[in-house]
């Protein structure tokens, strides 16, 4: 009997990819059937995302899959991000990106008019310029004809079925979902005159948003049945559902690519003043879970960097790099002058010397900089998140693109003191497919999902090698620059 396929649309912010599974007693397979950029496009000084280009490769990818027998997909995308619709579904303009430049100040704004403690009750949000709260204040008059808003998976699903809806571990992001009820907050939009009507019935993951849409069916050539699923649609939340633990490991993780997102999982939401001022979130996962986590700039830092040189020969870089004395160039990550697109090299040069570490001049010194710094952040990041919570980690599970990163995942054992296992690499279509494939009755619970991904995919692992202390006093004399 053949095992049932499912297919997950994954949406990153610097490419997107529509992946398969077959899923079995004991047997996992995933494969890639469509890989395509996703590159934001300026218009009039802003910079928005190219959703519609985004959508006809989600649906030649969709064509290609449904060859082979689809039962159900799911779409996960970056968190935060929205599309405004009107009273007859139509969209109201390319969404922005959240990189773009409208929500400068915008935060600031709001939390010394509102009062963090307020918000953060509320939200458990780390205060990030980008947020969807930011993002709505910003709109300010451009939401009068707006009748509904969709965040990017939801906008997609919306697309493919005509059912509209917020699912929650991405409403989780938005900075207006009370952490504790799960719920929308009424109270939260009232104290910032935001209109009640654009946000959407809730939903959880693992339920079935509806089936394609006749004309969309006959377009992309699906099966009328097929089951448009709500996953995990956060991709971060999809990540973190498919660390391969075992029963009963204490783990923190931490998902890595265009963002690092680091820290550990809770069963409820940390909400303390102490929480707040390390700027700490509580996001939405599987089941009820939080995702007790800061997010760090991540890979953004050297994709930018590549981009700027041409996209030289990474595998090469890198080896160089490693040769580069350890800990000698310094950044902090977080820093927002490397949120927006531009000359990273220059950027993170001009910061090294400005915090008072020699200047790094060659792609080799950049990198090194880049990676020592990210894994410094990466151990700042988890031994507060234990602090902070309570919960003891032993091991570090390293999942997403950045886990093919070797140098990385060897300099991140070596800052935390602590043993790396790095993969799944898809990581977040393999939470997509098996949340999917739960909601079909193959797998139980979460735990499952995680034996299975431990028993099926490839992973590597780190242990610390060396004296920690130079990592201590690297930290140190960061933090003291």
């Amino acid at each position: 009997m053949t095992t049932p396929l499912f297919a997950a649309v994954d949406l990153g912010a610097s490419s997107g990819r529509v992946m398969t599974a077959r899923i079995g007693e004991g047997t996992l397979d995933l494969t890639e059937v469509h890989r395509f950029p996703n590159r934001p496009v300026r218009v009039n000084g802003t910079l928005h995302w190219d959703i519609l280009d985004l959508y006809r490769n989600v649906l030649d990818g969709l064509r290609d899959a449904a060859r082979d027998g689809l039962v159900s997909v799911g779409i996960d995308s970056w968190a935060v991000d929205y599309g405004l619709l009107d009273e007859d579904g139509a969209l109201l303009g390319n969404p922005v990106h959240y990189r773009d430049s409208r929500t400068a100040g915008v935060m600031e704004r709001v939390r010394a008019e509102v009062g963090d403690e307020l918000l953060y009750q509320v939200s458990g949000l780390q205060f990030l310029p980008f947020n969807t709260v930011f993002q709505l204040v910003a709109a300010g008059a451009g939401l009068e004809r707006a009748s509904r808003l969709l965040l990017i998976p939801d906008l997609l699903a919306f697309w493919l079925t005509g059912e509209a809806g917020a699912e929650r571990t991405n409403a989780s992001t938005t900075g207006l979902l009370d952490v504790r009820t799960g719920e929308w907050s009424r109270t939260l939009l009232g104290t910032l005159g935001l209109p009640a009507r654009l946000l959407p019935d809730l939903r959880d993951p693992g339920g079935v948003i509806g089936t394609p849409r006749s004309d969309v069916a006959e377009d992309a050539g699906l099966p009328r049945d097929l089951a448009v699923t709500a996953v995990a649609s956060h991709d971060t939340a999809s990540a973190v559902a498919a660390v391969p633990a075992t029963a009963g490991e204490r783990f923190g993780f931490i998902s890595c690519g265009t963002w690092s997102l680091a820290g550990v999982e809770l069963d409820a939401p940390v909400l303390t003043g102490e929480s707040r001022a390390a700027n700490f979130t509580n996001e939405g996962g599987v089941d009820g879970t939080i995702r007790y986590l800061r997010n760090i700039m991540g890979m953004w830092l050297l994709q930018e960097s590549l981009r700027a040189w041409g996209s030289p020969d990474l595998p090469a870089l890198l080896a160089e790099a490693e040769r580069v004395p350890a800990r000698r160039f310094l950044i902090d990550p977080d820093d927002p002058e490397f949120l927006p697109p531009g000359d990273m090299p220059a950027r993170i040069a001009a910061h090294c010397v400005r915090r008072g570490f020699p200047e790094p001049r060659t792609r080799a010194e950049i990198v090194r900089c880049v990676l020592d710094s990210l894994a410094l952040a990466h151990r700042a990041t988890l031994r507060e998140a234990v602090r902070l919570s309570g919960r003891e980690i032993d091991v570090v599970h390293m999942v997403g693109g950045g886990s093919r990163n070797e140098l990385l995942c060897r300099l991140t054992a070596d800052a935390c003191g602590l043993p790396v296992v790095a993969g799944p690499v898809e990581a977040t279509a393999l939470g997509n497919v098996l949340v999917q494939a739960r909601a079909h009755g193959l797998v139980s619970d979460l735990a499952e999902i995680r034996s299975l991904v431990a028993a099926t995919q490839p992973v590597r692992r780190y242990d610390p090698t060396g004296d920690i202390r130079p990592w201590e006093e690297a930290a140190a004399r960061l933090a003291s620059a």
